[in-house]
């Protein structure tokens, strides 16, 4: 009896774990594959994600200009090139000037050729060669709107038009061949900047431009220049004025010269290239009636002459960097100043007026100043009058670097 209780024991055990097994091992109740109702799930559609384009920023458009003054050829100067070496004469700024976008000179003498004779003062002419060696240095903007421009008469004037002709890529402001020669606008369009030039003169030394050739040279005159400034004014992003101004030897501009200036900006001139006074002069920024300003180079002094004063042997090379804003719907394009300013320049020269060449005064040096011929007999030239001078004259418009490094 025992024995057979244990039996029913066991089986009841056996019985109790198969069942409890069974149950841990049972899958759980899935509903059928077609759901509840049998019919096939609607698939859920999904929303594509918006997609978002990159904002393309606009590239910055830059120009840089550079400008120098008056490039006044004497007698020793003309017999110092005669071998066709003119070019030297510019090389040390040669890095500066082939790196501008807007090459800008004063050539104040005329480049008639040697039919008209070469001559210095006072009635200039120069050989066409130094015109050669102007475009071999870089230059690509050339001014005659100056007091020496009739000093060999009108078909000199007309002769270094046609020698510029030969020359590429080169423009020629002040002097015209015609009244529509001069009304055609002087446009140049370079990073997609588009720029205007104007050029003026004060006056030709008292020779007369021929009264049926009114247009052959730009004269400085309130009423003309306002309806020029006016006419080119639209059709260009910066409008540049050359303006052969001012009194001889005065680091100070005149009182003619500042009213003029204000003329320019109410014409909303945006930049002013000034020589003639064979001195530097400031650099200034002046307010526009229409609140935007206008740069003011009041003198760029001498590029290269034979002249003898100290102050006469320091000029300037100005430097201009200018950006073209984005242009908003509906509104014109803005160009704005990044950078203005002036790098001084030195004429050297050594004994017997030979040797001339120009540096700029950062990379001129106490062993050059040694062979000036300023210096050949006793010191009557020092950089400490070429430094405190520039910095007196410039202020924090002075730039002591190569500002393309």
């Amino acid at each position: 009896m025992i024995l057979k209780m244990r039996r029913y024991k066991q089986a009841f055990l056996l019985l109790l774990i198969f069942f409890l097994f069974s149950c841990a091992t049972q899958p759980p109740m899935m509903e059928p594959e077609g759901g509840v109702t049998g019919e096939k799930p609607v698939p859920v559609e999904e929303t594509p994600l918006p997609v978002v384009e990159p904002e393309i920023t606009p590239p910055e458009e830059y120009l840089t200009i550079i400008a120098v003054g008056d490039n006044l050829y004497h007698d020793v100067m003309i017999r110092s090139g005669e071998n066709g070496d003119y070019e030297s004469a510019y090389s040390e700024i040669k890095a500066l000037v082939e790196k501008a976008d807007i090459a800008f000179i004063n050539q104040e003498t005329i480049l008639a050729g040697e039919t008209f004779g070469f001559s210095g003062y006072p009635a200039f002419n120069s050989p066409q060669k130094l015109g050669h060696a102007l475009q071999a240095t870089g230059f690509n903007l050339v001014n005659h709107a100056t007091n020496h421009i009739m000093d060999k008469g009108e078909n000199a004037v007309f002769a270094t038009l046609d020698f510029w002709d030969t020359i590429p890529n080169i423009t020629v402001l002040g002097i015209h061949r015609s009244e529509e020669e001069r009304s055609q606008p002087a446009l140049l369009r370079k990073n997609n900047i588009t720029l205007g030039f104007l050029s003026y003169t004060y006056g030709t030394n008292g020779l007369p431009i021929p009264r049926d050739k009114p247009y052959l040279v730009s004269l400085i005159n309130n009423e003309i220049m306002a309806k020029e400034i006016d006419a080119l004014r639209p059709l260009c992003d910066f409008l540049v004025v050359s303006m052969h101004w001012g009194e001889e030897y005065h680091h100070e501009y005149s009182k003619t010269q500042e009213t003029l200036a204000a003329l320019l900006a109410e014409h909303r001139v945006d930049l002013v290239i000034g020589h003639h006074p064979h001195v530097i002069q400031p650099i200034e920024y002046i307010t526009r009636p229409d609140g935007g300003p206008m740069l003011c180079v009041y003198s760029l002094g001498n590029l290269l002459s034979a002249q003898s004063m100290n102050a006469t042997l320091l000029g300037a090379l100005a430097y201009i960097k200018i950006k073209k804003l984005p242009v908003k719907d509906g509104e014109a394009a803005e160009i704005v100043f990044t950078d203005a300013g002036a790098i001084p320049l030195v004429t050297h020269y050594e004994r017997g007026y030979t040797g001339f060449k120009v540096y700029p005064l950062y990379a001129y040096s106490e062993e050059l100043l040694a062979r000036h011929l300023k210096n050949y007999e006793r010191i009557e030239l020092t950089m400490n009058y070429l430094n405190e001078t520039a910095a007196k004259i410039l202020g924090d418009k002075e730039i002591r670097r190569n500002p393309f490094d």
